[in-house]
């Protein structure tokens, strides 16, 4: 399922888009927005696949919004003027529309998109994992990570989220499972089901949690028993 969010200042724009969407079953709307500033702030907490963007907006306009994101979704513009195309594909959007938008149109701009993440969706078959480093698609960049820097993987929904030394998190889209199955045993564990634990990089354990600095995790009963096990092997007492 495609997880996008449409952001337009005219309310039955939001509305047609949410109506389409609702009639597309690959596509699921998480959120709607009359300005960039209102979904910047949502942005900042979620993940999403893809954004209905249109252009002319007050404050902050959607060509200006999307520039100003590091790690941005698939973009496709939704706008009434056509002066914006070129430029729209320089910050590589997946398509541009033309309003007012028709089912058809909004249809084939959705296979598009769906293509898109079934050719491009990062797995196990093209994410790099290997033992000293691996590639993490992120928004439109490849970024190269150390293994032995990543301190623990947190799944976040369909989503990753790598938490590296020295560096800010990364989020990519990845199966736990896949990552998991690729990533030394020897090095790394799965902790609970929504955390994998680099076990070179633990310093603490404090009442059954897993400390790295400011976040505790919590190692679930499914897994205690194997966590528990490996600090056997390696405690002195």
């Amino acid at each position: 399922m495609i997880k996008c969010i449409a952001i337009d200042d005219e309310p039955l724009a939001l509305q047609q888009l949410e109506l389409y969407v609702d009639k597309t079953p690959f596509i699921e709307l998480v959120g709607t927005f009359e300005s960039a500033l209102e979904a910047l702030v949502f942005l900042n907490d979620k993940a999403i696949d893809l954004m209905f963007v249109d252009i002319e907006m007050p404050n902050l306009n959607g060509m200006d919004f999307v520039k100003s994101l590091t790690n941005a979704p698939k973009i496709i513009f939704t706008t009434a003027y056509s002066q914006y195309a070129a430029e729209g594909f320089k910050v590589e959007a997946l398509d541009y529309l033309l309003k007012p938008l028709d089912y058809a149109t909004f249809l084939k701009s959705a296979n598009k998109a769906k293509a898109y993440f079934e050719r491009f969706k990062v797995d196990e078959e093209n994410a790099g994992l290997n033992d000293r480093y691996l590639f993490l698609k992120s928004g439109f960049k490849m970024v190269r990570v150390a293994v032995d820097q990543i301190n623990f993987i947190e799944g976040k929904g369909g989503y990753l989220k790598f938490h590296i030394e020295g560096s800010n998190p990364i989020m990519t889209l990845l199966s736990m499972k896949s990552v998991e199955e690729k990533l030394s045993p020897a090095k790394f564990m799965r902790v609970h089901r929504s955390y994998l634990v680099n076990l070179h990089k633990i310093s603490l354990i404090e009442r059954g949690q897993i400390v790295f600095g400011k976040v505790r995790i919590n190692v679930s009963e499914q897994y205690k028993a194997k966590f528990q096990a490996y600090l056997d092997r390696n405690s002195m007492n």
